[in-house]
């Protein structure tokens, strides 16, 4: 995507779209029962989740970030939502956990998602993961956890040049992954972290990129959608050739991107806008 924005085949980037939907179970596990659940404790979400996100935005539009304006709030995961006699865990006899999509026992025991935060365990062992859910963090209700992180979160950027751009982090999604629009002068791509489409204003014509990373033996099991393995491709090669050119991004823009969410998260707080 970021080798067609450069190309110039959409012509100047005037304004971007970009959408984190973090998938409701992955929510309830890393922001509301996980390690990431308090801020004062950990990081802000847009840093402990999106920081990839503002990575991704700067990378694309390739200009400093001027200004951000950001809002969002923590929803529904409180304890004055709790449904009448919810106790303190999923585990201790819940009269709602048959019909709580965030129930601990659907996630961890039935679904047997994110499994890999209990050490040494036997994912097919039921009991096993039940005992885990009765003496760790990762069984409590979510209405009954320490957590402060939002459930909804959007900012809003000027770059260099006047281009825009909005961004979403949303909590309450079925899917995870990313979604992203860019607009140009000339056409515009929109896309996913699998496939994406550019249009021609000028021809009306579209064409599509279908990315399938699994497919890709180098990026294989890799992270981020293959990124994890390319960026320790490039620091490996820019150290070995001695050559900062392979690296696909500077250590400096890195730093920019976290600048913009701690800027970002001092606007949500204060309800300014904040010069970068």
């Amino acid at each position: 995507m970021r080798e067609v924005v450069k190309s110039g085949a959409i012509g100047d980037v005037v304004s971007v779209q970009h959408m984190e939907p973090i998938e409701y179970g992955h929510m309830a596990h890393s922001y509301v029962r996980g390690i990431w659940r308090n801020s004062d404790q950990s990081t802000p979400i847009i840093l402990a989740k999106s920081c990839h996100d503002l990575d991704i935005i700067r990378w694309i539009v390739d200009k400093p970030c001027e200004s951000i304006v950001a809002d969002g709030s923590l929803y529904l995961f409180k304890k004055e939502n709790a449904p009448e006699g919810a106790p303190m865990r999923c585990t201790d006899g819940c009269p709602h956990e048959k019909d709580c999509p965030y129930s601990a026992i659907k996630i961890y025991k039935e679904l047997k998602h994110h499994l890999y935060v209990f050490d040494n365990l036997d994912r097919n062992d039921d009991e096993q993961i039940m005992e885990r859910l009765r003496t760790t963090q990762y069984g409590r209700c979510v209405y009954h956890c320490d957590n402060n992180q939002p459930d909804h979160y959007v900012a809003n950027m000027v770059f260099a040049g006047g281009i825009t751009s909005s961004f979403n982090m949303e909590a309450f999604t079925l899917h995870g992954g990313r979604r992203t629009r860019i607009m140009g002068t000339r056409g515009m791509i929109d896309g996913d972290m699998e496939s994406f489409s550019v249009t021609d204003f000028n021809t009306r014509s579209l064409k599509k990129w279908n990315l399938k990373v699994e497919e890709i033996a180098d990026y294989k099991g890799s992270g981020h959608g293959g990124g994890d393995h390319a960026l320790f491709r490039d620091f490996v090669e820019a150290v070995a050739f001695q050559d900062p050119s392979k690296l696909s991004s500077t250590v400096d823009v890195s730093i920019e991107s976290h600048l913009m969410g701690f800027a970002a998260e001092r606007s949500r707080k204060s309800g300014r806008k904040e010069k970068i």
